[in-house]
């Protein structure tokens, strides 16, 4: 991969999230992305395994903790807001809501209040250290390397704003202070670390690194529009005021990589384990690495 000579600003494009986990519609052929490693996973204490739970359609996470916070946190009221917000019919009890809850996740009803709760869901699990974000090893090195050099750093998903801002503010210590080499405790320099506890056991500490993105750096289909369309990334640039061919937009999707293409921006296609197949007609036209540390962001 020759330097990027000028590249002054980089796009992150971040995959598929958990299915109940608040996101913008979008049809997508990617199977895994640059930045979280496949999936996000319940972390318990250092001496238990990091398991991967069901997969998502059929073992939503919301459903999961539906029950206990329903037996909690009925009359609270950080919660109340989001049971009226249900028809009066399904919201006169805990029973009676989460039978309603159940039935129109089962139906995969697409419908504001239910993402709205099951929002609220996730990120109480976040909080509460149930779940936190893994990342590929090379990330988080390259981003602060990028950023601590003056480069604009911005993120672009199919999921809402809303969830990839929860992504970011709770990445797994473990996997930040393996690839920085430091010990748990060191494992965070300019971000935020925190670590709770999950039935009994010590979480894994999460650290927030949504301060490595560009003031108001945060876009999805709603605020900039397809992935797939051109127009999306004109938008996010003239947003941002940044200049398209200073700008890298890195993503493992190769509609997304043409798109960007169309509308000036440099692009470059990670090709990581478990993604799409990429043909030898894209490998031919197309820049592919397989890390960041593949990336040499030469002087601007």
């Amino acid at each position: 991969m020759p330097k990027l000579e000028g590249i002054q600003n980089v796009l992150l494009d971040i995959g598929p999230l958990p299915q109940d986990l608040p996101r913008n519609e979008e049809p997508s052929t990617s199977l895994s992305h640059p930045l979280h490693a496949f999936h996000i996973y319940p972390t318990v204490a250092d001496n238990f395994p990091k398991l991967t739970p069901p997969p998502p359609e059929k073992f939503p996470y919301a459903l999961r903790a539906l029950p206990a916070v329903l037996a909690t946190q009925w009359t609270s009221p950080t919660f109340i807001p989001y049971r009226q917000a249900f028809p009066p019919s399904h919201n006169t009890s805990p029973s009676a809501l989460q039978s309603h809850i159940e039935d129109l996740t089962q139906r995969d009803v697409k419908i504001a209040y239910l993402k709205d709760l099951q929002g609220y869901l996730w990120e109480s699990g976040f909080a509460a250290g149930e779940f936190a974000t893994p990342l590929f090893p090379d990330v988080v090195p390259r981003l602060r390397e990028w950023r601590g050099g003056g480069v604009g750093l911005g993120v672009y998903s199919s999921g809402s704003v809303f969830a990839q801002k929860l992504l970011f503010r709770h990445v797994s210590v473990g996997e930040v202070a393996r690839v920085d080499g430091r010990g748990r405790a060191g494992g965070a320099v300019d971000g935020q670390v925190s670590s709770a506890s999950v039935e009994g056991h010590r979480a894994a500490e999460t650290e927030d690194l949504r301060h490595l993105v560009t003031d108001g750096g945060w876009f999805d289909t709603t605020n900039a529009g397809l992935k797939t369309e051109a127009s999306s990334y004109g938008k996010i640039v003239e947003t941002l005021e940044w200049r398209p061919a200073r700008t890298l937009f890195l993503t493992d999707n190769v509609r997304e990589y043409d798109a960007a293409a169309s509308a000036g921006l440099r692009v470059i296609l990670l090709d990581r384990p478990g993604d799409a197949p990429v043909s030898a007609a894209d490998r031919a036209r197309m820049d592919v690495v397989q890390s960041f540390y593949d990336i040499d962001l030469a002087e601007k």
